[in-house]
């Protein structure tokens, strides 16, 4: 079974969970990257890839599932949940991965909600962190503001549920003039007045490719398609990962 390096002595564990996992690979904040799930031998990590392909850059090393990261609109932070099965145990938790520093930290629900993690997303700002949950005595949509502001969750009034909402959309274009969903085997656009267009077929997992670009799975294929004219191209992985999903990407920013 594969285990974390951060299960390790404590000594070798600081060092070994505190090096930038791209280090070498892209100037984190500054270069275009994109961060991944896929299985693995025991578990399910999440990687990064370049947009020009090339080899998945493991991020995580963990015996557990790891799934749906979300990079925070500067690029140096992945959020992410944890899905870990010990027999009737069945526990999921959301974490943040500093790209710069490789340090992980967990964003812990209060143990008197007695609720579970079901979705988490970034707000547009990037100053904090919506966490939908479920089971338990407490549902509805949780906030985490981040640090230097207390990390202490608190239930969103019902006025700001909508703005919750949209930041688990996949939108398009900047400024935004629609979102793509999932619709029976492939994807969809949805306009402000709510009308709903066809837009590939088959796909799944839509995911934001910058201003100008949608990008989606077509089996183990990552395809790229632009929102104006020209053609899909496909992200050049080699080798290839097993199982990739749940795609997330950062844009870059341009040199001052």
């Amino acid at each position: 079974m594969r285990r974390s390096l951060c299960l390790l002595a404590p000594a070798l564990a600081l060092a070994a969970c505190s090096l930038p996992p791209l280090r070498g690979r892209a100037e984190i904040g500054k270069d275009r990257y994109a961060v991944f799930a896929a299985d693995v031998p025991g578990g399910t990590d999440l990687f990064a890839v370049l947009p020009t392909g090339g080899a998945p850059i493991p991020l995580t090393f963990s015996p557990v599932e790891e799934s749906d990261p979300a990079l925070s609109p500067d690029g140096a932070t992945v959020l992410f949940l944890r899905h870990e099965r010990r027999g009737a145990d069945d526990r999921r938790t959301v974490w943040l991965l500093n790209l710069l520093s490789g340090t992980e930290r967990e964003l812990v629900l209060p143990a008197s909600w007695k609720a579970a993690p079901d979705g988490a997303a970034w707000s547009r700002d990037g100053r904090g962190v919506y966490v939908r949950t479920i089971g338990g005595t407490t549902r509805g949509t949780a906030r985490f503001a981040l640090p230097p502001a207390s990390s202490q969750p608190v239930l969103i009034p019902a006025a700001e549920q909508p703005r919750a909402d949209s930041s688990f959309l996949v939108l398009l274009g900047s400024p935004a003039f629609a979102a793509v969903s999932e619709c029976g085997d492939g994807l969809c656009t949805i306009g402000a007045d709510g009308a709903s267009t066809p837009l590939v077929s088959p796909a799944r997992e839509p995911a934001r490719w910058g201003a100008d670009s949608v990008g989606y799975f077509t089996g183990d294929r990552f395809a790229i398609r632009p929102l104006g004219p020209g053609r899909a191209r496909s992200l050049e992985w080699s080798p290839a990962p097993a199982n990739p999903r749940h795609l997330t990407f950062f844009p870059g920013r341009p040199s001052s």
